[in-house]
This record gives C-alpha cells, sequence and structure tokens, in this order.
C-alpha cells in the first residue's frame, strides 16, 4: 500500500466519522423537546453540565501544560512529542465538550421520543450516544495522523 493511499483511507475515516457525527448532531438538535417544565429541567441540566466540564478542563489545561513541558524537556522525547501530546489533549477535550453537550440535550429529547414508544426513545438515546463516539473516533484518526 502506498503513503498516498495510506493517508486517504486515514483521512477519509476521520472525515466520514465527523460527518456521520454532524449528521446525528443535526438531527437530534431537530428533535421536539417537550414541555416547559421539562426544557426548564433540562436547561439547569445543562447549565450544571457546562459548569462542571468548564471547572475540569481548567485543572485538566494546567495539568497538560505542565506535563507538555515535563515531555518537552525530556531529551528522549522532546518538543515534537510534547506538540503531540498538546494536539491530542486538545482534541480530546474537544471531543469531550462537544460530547457532553450533545448528551444532555440529547436527553430531554429522549424523554419527549419516549413519550411514543420505548423503540423511539432508545433510538434517540444511541444516537446521542453514536455522536460522542464519532467525534473520538474522527478527532483521534486526525491527531495521529
Amino acid at each position: 500500500m502506498s503513503d498516498a493511499y495510506a493517508y486517504v483511507i486515514i483521512f477519509g475515516g476521520a472525515l466520514a466519522a465527523l460527518i456521520y457525527g454532524v449528521i446525528l448532531i443535526t438531527s437530534i438538535l431537530r428533535l421536539p423537546t417537550g414541555d416547559k417544565k421539562m426544557r426548564d429541567i433540562a436547561d439547569a441540566i445543562q447549565e450544571g453540565a457546562k459548569a462542571f466540564l468548564n471547572r475540569q478542563y481548567s485543572t485538566v489545561a494546567v495539568v497538560a501544560v505542565i506535563l507538555c513541558l515535563v515531555i518537552g524537556f525530556i531529551p528522549q522525547l522532546g518538543w515534537l512529542t510534547a506538540a503531540a501530546f498538546l494536539v491530542g489533549s486538545v482534541l480530546s477535550a474537544i471531543a469531550g465538550y462537544i460530547g457532553m453537550n450533545i448528551s444532555v440535550r440529547a436527553n430531554i429529547r429522549t424523554t419527549e421520543a419516549a413519550k411514543k414508544g420505548i423503540d423511539r426513545a432508545l433510538s434517540v438515546a444511541v444516537k446521542g450516544g453514536n455522536i460522542t463516539g464519532m467525534l473520538v473516533v474522527g478527532l483521534a484518526l486526525f491527531g495521529v495522523a
């Protein structure tokens, strides 16, 4: 297999995963969100999840920068490895942030879909979970490549 063919496979797979993730996000966000009481509860949950992620990521960012510097100053690893670590950290954070945001939004839509049957609710829940998986796979492939 030539290098060019390998790059097409790698970047094509990454792009396909990200495109499918965006398609899933769009399909989830188009679903009904239920009544006002449901939306109020979902808004409170989303606010809490956002606060949690912001706090967690601000702490993790400090640790990541420190580890990046440590890796960079180790002669056997060097600054290229440190940069790769930092890119991987950022891509992982992006996948986690978007995944959590969409998962919280998918929850209310799953609840609303459950009013019409377990099959619809399960479909929404699985699609909501697939989004994080697709983002992790797509961004990881881009990062590794």
